[in-house]
């Protein structure tokens, strides 16, 4: 029995839902097909009607996430000033309720320890899911130098992929909360190091209050 292509799309979009959630959860490895399809609604010739091998699946259930999580993260900075829209950006990434939704969270940081052991394929996906996370944390930077927002956005993204992964593995949940906490201010720090300067010898005391006391 043929399906539509509206269902078509529909049982592609229900594989990689689901796969994107199992893999995030349970690493790629651990993720059997017959996982996916189940967590999917369908059986192994639906999804093998729409992806050739767990390989393609896991490639395209990368960048699913990566334009899911996206979307997200951006949505509470859409319209706001830079140095405001990179605080909220971060704020969200860096948040106890994203370091606690692993299979709903960040790709990136979810699976960046299973990537090396994948094949290229999967590789290359994860590669270009990194490089629009470059992208879109460097558009909230204010250098007017292109070079120097991408430098600066590979630096902050990976701060805060960092910080999340070391967030979810200490068991310690003051630490925890202090990892993220810490990485959140240093990313918007870096970003704006002129006003950390300026708010810093704001709040310095001045010479002659020293003599005084």
């Amino acid at each position: 029995m043929r399906v539509s292509k509206q269902k078509a799309v529909e049982n592609r979009t229900q594989i990689l839902a689901a796969a994107a959630r199992l893999f995030r959860e349970n690493g790629i490895a651990a993720t059997g097909v017959d996982m996916i399809t189940r967590r999917a609604g369908l059986t192994h010739g639906g999804l093998y009607s729409h992806f050739d091998s767990k390989d393609a699946v896991a490639a395209a259930a990368i960048l699913f996430a990566s334009r899911n999580s996206a979307r997200a993260l951006r949505r509470p900075a859409e319209r706001k000033p830079a140095e405001q829209g990179l605080r909220e950006t971060v704020k969200q990434y860096l948040s106890a309720a994203h370091r606690d939704a692993r299979g709903r969270g960040c790709v990136l940081a979810a699976l960046g320890t299973d990537i090396p052991r994948q094949p290229r394929a999967v590789r290359e996906a994860f590669t270009i899911a990194a490089q629009g996370a470059f992208d879109w944390i460097a558009e909230w930077l204010p250098d007017r130098a292109a070079s120097r927002r991408q430098q600066k956005a590979i630096a902050a993204f990976s701060t805060m992929v960092g910080a999340l992964i070391l967030a979810r593995a200490v068991s310690d949940e003051a630490l925890s909360q202090l990892i993220l906490a810490v990485a959140a201010k240093s990313v918007v720090d870096a970003a704006w190091p002129a006003r950390r300067a300026h708010d810093t010898q704001a709040t310095r005391p001045s010479a002659g209050r020293k003599g005084a006391s």
